[in-house]
């Protein structure tokens, strides 16, 4: 697992920078974990959202296992800890992709003796954003993505079966059942040809809005479990050639009835595509 230089450790205020990981954890790492304390890796900036959003989330939503938080200065020596595991963000890159394109991704990782940070055992990612764009984009879904993990390794431990380098690719299964509940999007984060009601109508013939930020926020807050949103992560305008991941999340449930990613280009831009809502309609 070759990753990128550790020279660019805290860059922008965000705590790794690391290349593609390839790690696919098993059962045993999955047991382990629950047996763990797990440290939350704050940001250098005091006043980060970050900070201030995973510290209120943590202490009102994490509940499978016991959690402190740490500053990053005390990650290094921390994470020779196997009886420890750290949740942290990191901007990724991925080794066959020549765009240099970053990605922030929120980990969740145990620790072991004689380990590198670049050699932490990831037992969950999910993509947040695009780095550079701004974090009020993604900042406020943090808890859901919190219940999302949690959820994730319980169901990873008791079907190990699913546990694969795509391990995501399993919730694509539940695309169907996204067909009962409201499908809430923003505007700006769909691709032209599905960019009006109009045109939604004509590829995915369940229920659907056109939303705010605001309104998916609240969405979550409520716990409703009759919406699922869309979590986009894409450079929005900021390159040309990258990576956008379009995943749906259940606002109430957390569970992902979703998850693709596509290259930009100019058939395929950044946002939801028409041939997404196409499975999703199937």
């Amino acid at each position: 697992m070759k990753r990128i230089s550790l020279s660019l450790l805290l860059l922008a205020g965000f705590n790794f920078v690391f290349s593609q990981r390839e790690y696919v954890p098993d059962k045993h790492d999955l047991d382990h974990f629950m047996t763990t304390k797990t440290y939350v890796v704050l940001d250098q900036s005091p006043m980060s959202d970050f900070n201030f959003e995973i510290k209120d989330m943590m202490k009102q939503l994490w509940n499978i296992t016991d959690f402190e938080f740490i500053k990053a200065s005390e990650f290094p020596e921390k994470s020779q800890d196997p009886n420890c595991s750290f949740l942290y963000t990191s901007l990724v890159s991925f080794e066959k992709d020549k765009t240099d394109s970053r990605y922030v991704f929120l980990h969740l990782s145990l620790g072991g003796q004689n380990l590198t940070i670049d050699d932490l055992k990831d037992i969950a990612s999910v993509p947040l954003g695009y780095f550079g764009v701004d974090p009020e984009s993604y900042i406020y879904k943090l808890g859901i993505i919190l219940k999302f993990m949690q959820n994730h390794i319980n169901l990873m431990r008791e079907h190990p079966e699913y546990i694969s380098a795509n391990v995501f690719k399993h919730y694509n299964d539940n695309m169907q059942d996204a067909h009962g509940k409201t499908l809430y999007l923003i505007a700006d984060e769909l691709s032209k040809e599905i960019s009006t009601a109009a045109r939604i109508k004509q590829v995915y013939p369940y229920k659907f809005k056109i939303v705010s930020r605001d309104e998916i926020h609240q969405a979550i807050l409520d716990g409703n479990n009759d919406v699922v949103f869309l979590h986009k992560v894409g450079p929005e305008g900021k390159k040309m050639r990258a990576r956008c991941y379009n995943i749906l999340i259940g606002a109430g449930d957390a569970m992902f009835y979703y998850f693709d990613y596509h290259m930009i280009s100019p058939k395929k831009p950044d946002g939801l595509l028409k041939s997404d809502l196409k499975k999703l309609a199937r």
